[in-house]
């Protein structure tokens, strides 16, 4: 039985990997706003629950995220580019998880193999944007892959068999989604939770501070 902590656990792949998680026996801590209060953007909030976990965790998924904030879409082009919307954006899709990072170190034993993943999205890497638009949500999934992969290489000082790296689910038929599909397959939140799972029960620490897709390939920065 391994110990798992999932952030954002109330969301519909954060849901699906908690029950994938239970499912294989293992012991699961789940944090979300809607159920214990945590506000992910907020210092103090983040603080108070994290330090109030015992224990060390072999996994810390942080699956928090949001494509829209306020009802707005994303953008078109960057002529349709606000402060509001690009801050807002990075304060859930990075700034959160950066908060969540600032505690990997009391998360993680320093005496065995331990996974720190984030979700992110394929949309994020700058060597795969090929047609432009939705800047503000790519900007803050490129800084939060920035956030991830700084954030192994300082915790590999410390905790040498810690892996640390950024997730992308693929496309999951959730309500985050459910307007942007369109053409894209999607796979139902328990199939990318199994995914997922597959993808960190196979790392080890020499992958530490990548970005890999739900098959387990490189997704390029």
């Amino acid at each position: 039985m391994k110990r798992v902590l999932i952030v954002g656990a109330s969301g519909g792949i954060g849901q699906a990997m908690v029950a994938a998680c239970q499912a294989r026996g293992d012991d699961v801590t789940a944090l979300s706003r809607s159920q214990d209060g945590l506000e992910i953007t907020d210092e103090a909030s983040v603080a108070h629950h994290l330090s109030g976990l015992e224990g060390a965790f072999d996994l810390v998924l942080v699956t928090t995220g949001a494509l829209e904030i306020d009802g707005a879409a994303p953008e078109k082009s960057i002529k349709a580019v606000t402060a509001k919307t690009m801050m807002d954006q990075f304060a859930v899709n990075a700034l959160g998880p950066a908060l969540v990072l600032r505690h990997a170190a009391e998360l993680l034993p320093r005496d065995r193999q331990a996974v720190l993943a984030v979700l992110s999205a394929r949309v994020g890497s700058i060597g795969d944007n090929r047609i432009g638009g939705w800047v503000s949500y790519r900007s803050a999934k490129a800084a939060v892959n920035q956030i991830v992969h700084t954030t192994s290489i300082e915790l590999s000082r410390t905790h040498k068999q810690s892996v640390c790296v950024a997730l992308h689910p693929g496309t999951v038929a959730t309500p985050f989604t459910e307007k942007y599909l369109g053409r894209h397959p999607a796979v139902p939140p328990e199939e990318a939770a199994e995914n997922l799972l597959n993808v960190i029960s196979a790392l080890t620490p020499e992958q530490t501070g990548q970005f890999f897709d739900w098959a387990g390939k490189a997704v390029p920065w």
